[in-house]
């Protein structure tokens, strides 16, 4: 019995981080689809990384961006976060959108952490999985 609530504690130790880097990586998508939403491309733009943010240059042309490319993520009318996973150093976030006419998104987020904060380094649409009608 002892080893099993060993197991369990270990378990539960070994999850924590990950469960804590997930939701702080939660935090910044939603954060920064919500500044879209609101058209507040000032804001928007502080959660991309530096990356992003130089070739963008500035907060309109980032938004104008984001309004042609992807109007899921600029008026998503749902957002599920599913698996985060770490490939080759980075971290990825699957987010299901649903858009406004009711079509599912599956978009893979790019995640780095810099100077203690989690910043988007790009989105792709992933390949659509949903059956023909």
């Amino acid at each position: 019995m002892r080893k099993f609530i060993l197991a369990i504690a270990f378990w539960i130790a070994a999850a924590l981080p990950a469960w804590a880097e997930s939701k702080a990586i939660e935090t910044t998508i939603r954060a920064q689809i919500t500044a879209l939403q609101a058209d507040d491309f000032d804001r928007a733009f502080t959660y991309a990384s530096p990356t992003i943010q130089q070739i963008f240059r500035a907060p309109e042309v980032f938004g104008r961006m984001v309004r042609q490319g992807y109007p899921m993520v600029y008026r998503p009318s749902a957002i599920e976060f599913l698996e985060l996973a770490s490939v080759e150093g980075y971290y990825w976030q699957k987010v299901q959108i649903r858009d406004s006419q009711g079509r599912y998104h599956i978009m893979a987020y790019q995640m780095v952490h810099l100077d203690g904060v989690w910043r988007i380094n790009g989105v792709q649409l992933l390949p659509s999985q949903e059956v023909g009608v």
